[in-house]
């Protein structure tokens, strides 16, 4: 039968846009589903600030009168301009193995970029850098991280055959916690503090939602990776949300804060959370009506192995300064503290060497790689 193509416009095409995954995923050991609650709300737009920026489109496929895919469609006018294209970007992209499924959920995204006047199509990509990024290209044995998503090992053969073609790759290592900071860390620790006049800035959440504090770090992330692919400059209201998400989960304990102790100056930061890829798995990606009971004790009462690594930037005024050093001096001992035994990165673009570099110093090994695919339209 051939494939029907629905623009997602009810609550509850919504719901079964968000739910999609966990259903074509429910045998798959390795895939952890996203919270089915946070989703709905970013494809909220009285909620998602994001839509200011940003032209979207959602997608249901159906074979057979069941639903066998789905995709976002995103126009980010934001990145357009910045990174002088014309791109609308898929994200969210899921499908059964059925290349009439994947055909028609592209064509879906092309003809939605095409009637907005882009000439090209990139993806997965997201409405900013803090969405999903990538296609997992190697190390589907791997489970996966709770920030970062799994797809199966058929997706990428699927674009290709559409005649995508590789834009660029990420990495994720696992970094194991060694028994002590590195001697050769320390050492540059103390120098770097004393140089710099550097130090460490313990931040409560009433600081980083009332005193400015979130939009230091957020700031800050604009300015140290506003050179990366395709990276969107986030506006104020766009700092404010995410702000308001993260801090809702966030352990102030693995919030590492890096000040010029002269004149408050942020110069480097690092946002670690304990992973809740188990406790997600448990939850079926809900947090009603119990599922929050599992999210809730793995972030504060009875860690999980993993931390994930979710941010670590450096102003670009003070990289190649050792600032990375006060940051692993003071997040190892806290991760002994946590019982945590490895780290996993976020993704790390694979030409980014400085940010790979930093792991040298430690037990590390490649998890996974995960592509972003293009073609023109």
């Amino acid at each position: 039968m051939s494939v029907d193509i629905k623009r997602v416009e009810s609550g509850a095409e919504l719901k079964a846009f968000v739910n999609f995954p966990t259903e074509l995923y429910k045998h798959c050991p390795q895939y952890v589903p996203s919270l089915f609650e946070g989703e709905i709300d970013s494809f909220n737009p009285k909620t998602n600030p994001a839509y200011e920026f940003c032209h979207a489109a959602l997608f249901l496929a159906y074979k057979d009168g069941k639903i066998a895919g789905r995709v976002a469609a995103i126009v980010n006018e934001i990145a357009n301009r910045d990174w002088n294209h014309k791109e609308v970007r898929f994200g969210w992209l899921d499908f059964i193995d059925d290349s009439e499924v994947s055909k028609a959920l592209i064509n879906a995204v092309e003809e939605f970029g095409k009637s907005l006047g882009m000439t090209s199509v990139v993806g997965p990509l997201g409405f900013t850098d803090f969405d999903n990024e990538g296609m997992v290209v190697d190390g589907f044995k791997e489970v996966s991280t709770f920030m970062l998503k799994y797809n199966a090992a058929y997706y990428p053969a699927h674009l290709e055959a559409l005649g995508f073609e590789k834009v660029i790759d990420w990495l994720e290592y696992r970094i194991y916690v060694p028994d002590k900071v590195p001697e050769r860390v320390t050492r540059m620790m103390d120098i770097v503090k004393d140089r710099y006049n550097l130090g460490i800035h313990k931040a409560s959440k009433r600081e980083i939602r009332k005193k400015g504090y979130g939009r230091k770090i957020f700031e800050l992330i604009n300015k140290a990776y506003k050179n990366l692919f395709d990276f969107t400059l986030l506006p104020d209201k766009m700092i404010d949300y995410y702000v308001n998400v993260f801090l809702g989960i966030l352990d102030m304990n693995y919030v590492i804060l890096v000040e010029d102790k002269s004149d408050g100056r942020l110069v480097g930061v690092a946002v670690a959370m304990p992973s809740v890829a188990n406790a997600a798995k448990k939850a079926r990606g809900r947090l009603f009506p119990f599922g929050w009971f599992h999210i809730m004790k793995s972030l504060y009462l009875k860690h999980e192995d993993a931390v994930e690594l979710l941010i670590i930037g450096v102003d670009p005024e003070y990289r190649n300064r050792g600032v990375n050093a006060i940051i692993f001096a003071e997040m190892i001992p806290r991760l002994h503290k946590g019982g945590f035994k490895y780290a996993e990165s976020n993704a790390e673009l694979e030409t980014n060497l400085q940010v790979q570099n930093q792991w040298n110093p430690y037990v590390k090994r490649l998890q996974r790689r995960r592509r972003v695919y293009g073609k023109s339209l």
